[in-house]
Order: structure tokens, then C-alpha cells, then sequence
């Protein structure tokens, strides 16, 4: 038996393919607009821009920002067998820009008093990574 194997049946967990290019560009100080530019689909990116946003007290674009980085990482899920459900562990550092941008627009949504999305994508993150939802939050 695999030491991970899941014995209630439930969802296998998803692992994002690794894109190290827009992690590496922002690690090495690289703008996230400039990162976001080059590579659209890149959650990570748009995380980021929401978080600067965010703390610059521009709460609409920090929305708009995790809007864009929260569907570019459900499109990604997708891709990579995810059913809408299940595990998304923070752990595997590619899924860190999805789970970094669904907590951002949880922030955002709560900040412009959008309640019903604030406690839906709170509890997405809960049920797919409670190590994100504990470390962002």
C-alpha cells in the first residue's frame, strides 16, 4: 500500500504542472504586472498583483486582480484532472499562486462586503488546502 493512498475513496489530490518562469521572474524582483504580461495564465502573477493592491488600499483591483489569477488556476485544475472538488495541497509549490489568488479574492470579496463570496471561496480554500487556508490566513 502507497504511504498517500487515500482510503476513503474520496478525490485524489491535484498537482499543478510546475511553471518555474513567472516564480523565478518574481523572485528575482521582476514587476508582477511585467510577469502577468509575459505569462497571462500564470495565478501566481496575478496573486501577486492582487496582494500589492490590496495593500496599496486598492481593494476593487485587488479583486479583479484574484478574479483573474483564481479562474486562470480553475482552468488550470481542470487541465490537470481536477473534477471540481478535492484536495489542492499548498504543500506542491505550484499550486500556491491558485490558492494565493482564491485567498486574495476571499480578502477582497470580504473587503468590498461581498459576504456570500467571502464565506464560498473561504470555504474553497478550507476544503481544498487547510495548510493555505491557515498559512494565508
Amino acid at each position: 500500500m502507497a504511504i498517500h493512498e487515500n482510503l476513503l475513496g474520496g478525490p485524489p489530490e491535484t498537482h499543478l504542472p510546475d511553471d518555474p518562469e513567472p516564480r523565478e521572474m518574481l523572485a528575482s524582483g521582476t514587476a508582477p504586472s511585467e510577469v502577468a504580461a509575459k505569462y497571462p495564465t500564470s495565478s501566481l502573477a496575478w496573486a501577486q498583483l492582487a496582494d500589492d493592491a490590496f495593500e496599496a488600499g486598492s481593494v476593487v483591483a485587488s479583486y479583479a486582480y484574484a478574479r483573474t489569477g483564481y479562474h486562470r488556476g480553475l482552468d488550470a485544475l481542470r487541465r490537470s484532472g481536477w473534477k471540481g472538488h478535492g484536495p489542492v495541497p499548498f504543500e506542491h509549490e505550484p499550486n500556491r499562486g491558485f490558492l494565493r489568488a482564491l485567498h486574495a479574492l476571499a480578502r477582497a470579496a470580504q473587503a468590498i462586503g461581498e459576504q456570500d463570496e467571502y464565506e464560498r471561496c473561504s470555504s474553497f480554500l478550507k476544503d481544498s488546502s487547510p495548510t493555505a487556508a491557515s498559512t494565508l490566513g
